[in-house]
């Protein structure tokens, strides 16, 4: 596995982030962009912060995803499962007014269907905070795997 780079481009950090977004140019002005990142994300105003994660795909969802994001949330295609992700990720968007951010970190979808339900009794900053957190989780680890 790979250390944490000192520099990043913005085009490397996209990739990492699955957008281009402030978020992401903020961090390629910074040494250490990955080491900083949750510390860069406190600092986004709210709607800058849905934005980082509107361009992460939802869990379970099937078109439109990276090759990475395909590889990472697995071939866990239970019809009930990814129907019950579905209806979790419309639920948890309308309950917090953001997309539902998990490092899934290869389990099976069905393994986050819990993870879901636990994380809708939370507070809104809480979960803000907790999504923020598993974004960065996610692109720390692409970092390390290449």
């Amino acid at each position: 596995m790979r250390e944490l780079p000192r520099q990043l481009s913005v085009h490397e950090l996209a990739e990492l982030f699955e957008g281009r977004t402030r978020f992401v140019e903020l961090l390629a002005e910074r040494e250490n962009p990955l080491g900083v990142a949750q510390e860069v994300a406190r600092q986004l105003t709210d709607e800058q912060k849905k934005e980082v994660l509107a361009a992460h795909p939802a869990i379970g969802e099937r078109k439109g995803l990276s090759s990475r994001s395909a590889a990472e949330q697995g071939t866990d295609d239970d019809p009930a499962v990814l129907e019950e992700l579905a209806r979790l990720n419309r639920e948890y968007e309308e309950r917090f007014g953001f997309r539902f951010v998990v490092f899934v970190n290869q389990r099976p979808r069905s393994q986050i269907v819990p993870i879901l339900h636990e994380r809708l009794e939370r507070t809104r900053d809480h979960e803000l905070d907790t999504a923020l957190d598993e974004l960065v989780s996610i692109a720390k680890d692409r970092w390390r795997r290449g």
